[in-house]
């Protein structure tokens, strides 16, 4: 019990880390984690996901210029997790079954679930031994650049890159919306208006301090909703005809 406490208490007080010590994380720890996104529940069992270390500093810095996040080029360990039907699809015409059911849209999301899955299990891991974490969901800004990176082949897909090393920071915990404005009983909860029910929420967030611009308080969190839904990244947008050429059809 005291070990699920502990574990508790790294998880309600997780941050994102974007400066690391300068040192390398052991083997033995780095093998940890990996054995536990190994032992991560899977869609079926298929196990449709691969991770791909990235230890070359020239692909980092590559990775890093399709992020714009120039830290992520200095990060210890960089992992990309991506879907991955290959493998099985590569196993089932061994076994002498021809099928296109690998490319559908039922396995994309398998396998898309299985490495978020299995990237969430490996940072509970890393934030209990001490280590920090960022979450690359800018991988993403240009798919199309990051499958050419890392070679990926047809029936593969980037889903996330996974920052771990040992902290050099120490941020605040940042503000989030309380769980009456996500978490309903039965059915989906409307309000009447967003903006006076998050109207604390907003004042609390103007408070704190991101350390990618130390001084300078964020803007309220409505504020950032209404920025960030007002621009778009052509290259995401892109993003689905970048699945289709990986071999998938998600098309109805």
């Amino acid at each position: 019990m005291n070990q699920m406490n502990v574990m508790v208490q790294r998880q309600l007080g997780h941050r994102t880390i974007r400066e690391f010590k300068d040192m390398r994380i052991p083997e033995k720890v780095f093998d940890t984690l990996l054995a536990v996104a190994r032992r991560t529940a899977t869609s079926n069992g298929m196990q449709s996901y691969s991770i791909i270390r990235v230890t070359d500093p020239s692909i980092k810095k590559e990775i890093a210029n399709v992020c714009n996040q120039e830290y992520v080029g200095r990060v210890p360990e960089l992992l990309i997790f991506v879907v991955d039907q290959f493998r099985n699809n590569r196993i089932a015409k061994e076994k002498g079954t021809v099928t296109e059911n690998a490319a559908d849209m039922d396995r994309f999301f398998q396998g898309f679930t299985d490495a978020c899955l299995a990237l969430q299990n490996v940072v509970n891991a890393a934030e209990s031994m001490d280590l920090g974490v960022v979450y690359l969901g800018s991988i993403l800004n240009d798919s199309a650049k990051i499958c050419e990176i890392l070679k990926l082949p047809k029936l593969t897909f980037p889903v996330l890159g996974l920052g771990i090393g040992y902290p050099n920071q120490n941020p605040q915990l940042k503000p989030r919306l309380e769980n009456r404005l996500r978490v309903f009983e039965n059915s989906y909860g409307v309000f009447d208006n967003y903006l006076e029910e998050i109207k604390e929420y907003d004042r609390e967030m103007t408070t704190y301090y991101d350390l990618r611009n130390a001084n300078r308080r964020v803007d309220s969190f409505s504020d950032q909703v209404a920025a960030k839904l007002s621009n778009s990244m052509p290259n995401r947008q892109e993003m689905l005809k970048v699945i289709g050429r990986q071999g998938f059809r998600l098309q109805v």
